[in-house]
């Protein structure tokens, strides 16, 4: 029961916002009395904490998989990407924005954690593509990863980025095509062309 309690409050969460959702929506969505999920999570805060961390579980279990299958550098990353949306539904509510009034500790874990697990994973995502000429040698591994991580956090901010204006599935498209476009070689710049083309055809 607690593992179905957590797939629905993260389904809700990422629909509608971690403070809009409460514990009376997530009972009556389920059909069960709030009794039930205090049985599992003392508190609304508890659910929160609990629901982040097996969203980030299941986020970087899937990402060391993708990384896993030795793709080239480019193309990984737009697998990435995929994988994520996919797994945030597109976050319709800003629900990070939510997290971070709302729920300030449990926030700052979750960034810290996604900084560690990006720093990683762009990092060496970067290594390979210098590696294969696809990326240009001179680039500084350590400030690219960082301006990176930044980006990809600074696009959620609603004030900056009005989702009438900036949909999420082409904000974050539009964003991986500029990270890379600063960073490719020739060589890496026909992949980069081809995998556009193709995810527009």
């Amino acid at each position: 029961m607690k593992k179905k309690i957590l797939e629905k409050a993260t389904e809700l969460f990422l629909d509608l916002g971690f403070k809009s959702v409460t514990m009376d929506d997530l009972a009556n969505e389920m059909g069960i009395s709030k009794k039930t999920i205090y049985t599992h999570f003392r508190n609304k805060t508890k659910l929160v904490e609990e629901t982040t961390s097996n969203l980030f579980c299941t986020i970087s279990t899937g990402i060391e998989q993708i990384r896993g299958l030795h793709k080239n550098p480019i193309e990984e990353l737009y697998e990435i990407k995929k994988f994520v949306m996919l797994h945030l539904k597109n976050e319709k509510s800003s629900p990070q924005h939510q997290l971070q009034k709302y729920y300030p500790k449990i926030y700052d874990t979750m960034h810290s954690n996604q900084f560690e697990l990006m720093q990683e994973c762009i990092e060496e995502n970067l290594e390979r593509g210098i590696d294969l000429g696809i990326y240009r040698e001179n680039i500084q591994i350590d400030f690219i990863s960082r301006i990176y991580f930044s980006g990809v956090t600074s696009i959620k901010n609603q004030k900056l980025f009005p989702m009438h204006k900036f949909p999420v599935a082409s904000l974050m498209d539009g964003y991986l095509e500029y990270h890379l476009r600063g960073i490719v070689t020739p060589k890496g710049r026909n992949i980069l062309n081809s995998i556009i083309n193709s995810n527009h055809e």
